[in-house]
């Protein structure tokens, strides 16, 4: 089972800047607490697929594992 980090504690996983910039391309803005919540999503997916590659006894997560 993967550990899974308190939301609190945990660091973002995406680049904020690269983010912005892709949704202002794209005629959007960011609100404040979008960065947080995507990254905090990008912890759910990478726990999930730490998960699947343990379930299947693989120390190694794959695209598959997405």
């Amino acid at each position: 089972m993967a550990k899974k980090a308190k939301k609190k504690d945990r660091d973002v996983l995406v680049v904020a800047s690269k983010i912005r910039e892709y949704v202002k391309s794209n005629d959007c803005n960011t609100s404040g607490e979008f960065i947080g919540e995507l990254s905090n999503t990008v912890y759910d997916l990478i726990d999930k697929a730490i998960d699947r590659a343990q379930g299947n006894n693989r120390k190694t997560i794959q695209a598959k594992d997405i």
